[in-house]
């Protein structure tokens, strides 16, 4: 079966390059999502490792679709091996049932960490240099909510666990345990 698998970062951005550049391996199942690529940890990127089958290729449109980091590519890669189910990357012009497929994966999952780790460091010396001249700020503060120390109460003495504290205080994880470590410290 050729199944194909699509993914963008964010709900905003649009699928149709990657869908047109599937088209022509007459995708039986297709796979899309709107998430980061931060980790395997995203439910379509499952659905799909779990869908297929011993024989069956698995389309995508590049690497960085599949997986950020050099670690995880080559897991999902050695998890569809093993599987003896194939990968064919239209981009990379890569299909890891050959042997030089499979170097070539190696490379270029190098590869784009090592452009994805520069782009940061980009980012975060551009932001030093905005901060220097004063035209960056940071992040707003975050107030904390109004129940915050009934709720705090209840999740330091284990009547609440983080996560129903989170729910109840409507916040994002990281926001809450920024709060959490804020609020200990000015104690």
């Amino acid at each position: 079966m050729n199944i194909g698998y699509v993914r963008v970062s964010t709900v905003e951005q649009n699928l149709e390059r990657q869908l047109d550049g599937l088209k022509k391996h007459n995708i039986d199942k297709l796979f899309t999502e709107k998430v980061s690529a931060k980790d395997t940890n995203r439910p379509e990127l499952k659905a799909m490792l779990e869908f297929a089958r011993e024989g069956d290729t698995i389309y995508i449109h590049s690497f960085d679709r599949l997986a950020r980091s050099t670690k995880d590519l080559l897991d999902i890669v050695e998890q569809l091996q093993v599987n003896g189910i194939y990968l064919v990357s239209n981009k990379e012009n890569i299909d890891t049932n050959t042997a030089t497929g499979k170097l070539m994966l190696t490379m270029i999952g190098a590869i784009n960490t090592f452009e994805r780790e520069n782009m940061l460091e980009r980012q975060r010396e551009g932001i030093a240099i905005a901060v220097q001249g004063g035209k960056y700020k940071g992040r707003k503060e975050i107030d904390y909510p109004s129940n915050w120390t009934e709720i705090y109460n209840k999740y330091k003495h284990r009547e609440l666990t983080g996560t129903k504290a989170i729910e109840q205080l409507d916040l994002k994880r990281t926001t809450f345990y920024k709060l959490i470590k804020q609020y200990e410290e000015g104690k």
